[in-house]
């Protein structure tokens, strides 16, 4: 499959159109047609649904879409490391990181390296552990801030010295708002549970979750705090992720306190490109 003819579907894809499209990448719109024919010829599947007016992606269109889309940020990716100049030290360094102000290690770290070498930039996006093993498993980023078990057989890691207080945010107006600590066996009994994605079979560390009632779930924790505000349940999470102050929401942490720890891993095996290298050298200058 040729990378071209990608580009050439994804701009079909946001155009919706194979004039508009035409017109963007600079190319006629019959060449563009018979590309997108050939394509779906090779495939064996129909990618758009041609309208009136319009184009639609089909399901395997918005499959190819996603992939399309992955493949060609890979590739960008690649070619950078590969151009990254090693006497003049410019580069990109790649961060996935779940909600924390944990995440200052790593923004602390970047200061002190563009400082030394203006031209590496840095790029951090946001998601949970899922999300997150994921990009590091296909090559999308160099390096993933986590909480919880580290897989160390596939993983190198390093824990970095935050630790998260885990608790509940709810409506101010709830009758566990007058708590001032939540126990979460007699507390949050038969109430509707909004927990991460990633919780897997337990609520915290040896409370299975299947004893609870879960409402629904959550990636990041901004989307989960408008469901507690607007009474959908009581959302477990980190202290300090969502800023309570103002708001029809407050957060009560758990009895006992539960925190979560925090890890820096990347892949096993993994070739660091020289500006990661550097990175990880000033994160562990200020955890000394």
């Amino acid at each position: 499959m040729d990378l071209r003819v990608l580009e050439y579907f994804l701009a079909v894809s946001r155009e919706r159109s194979f004039s508009a499209a035409a017109d963007v990448i600079h190319i006629s719109q019959p060449t563009l047609s018979r590309q997108i024919a050939d394509l779906e010829k090779h495939l064996g599947k129909q990618l758009f649904i041609r309208g009136s007016k319009t184009l639609q992606l089909t399901d395997e269109g918005m499959l190819l879409k996603v992939r399309a889309e992955e493949i060609l940020q890979l590739v960008a990716k690649t070619e950078n490391e590969i151009r990254t100049d090693q006497a003049e030290m410019t580069g990109d360094i790649y961060v996935g990181a779940g909600e924390t102000p944990g995440v200052h290690y790593i923004t602390l770290a970047a200061s002190e390296l563009k400082k030394k070498f203006p031209q590496i930039r840095i790029h951090i996006s946001s998601g949970d552990q899922a999300d997150l093993n994921w990009q590091l498993e296909h090559g999308l980023i160099d390096l993933a801030l986590i909480f919880g078990d580290v897989d160390e057989e596939n993983y190198i890691s390093m824990k970095l010295p935050h630790e998260d207080v885990m608790g509940v945010y709810m409506r101010n107006d709830d009758p566990l708002a007058e708590k001032e600590k939540i126990r979460p066996k007699q507390d949050l009994k038969n109430k509707p549970l909004i927990v991460n994605r990633g919780s897997g079979k337990e609520l915290i560390p040896g409370l299975p979750l299947s004893r609870f009632h879960v409402a629904g779930t959550y990636s990041l924790l901004y989307n989960a705090s408008l469901m507690a505000e607007d009474g959908i349940g009581y959302v477990i999470g980190l202290k300090d992720i969502i800023r309570t102050e103002g708001t029809d929401l407050c957060f009560r942490p758990f009895d006992p306190e539960v925190k979560a720890k925090m890890y820096l891993i990347r892949k096993k095996q993994q070739i660091l490109m020289r500006p990661v290298e550097l990175l990880l050298e000033e994160i562990e200058k200020i955890m000394q």
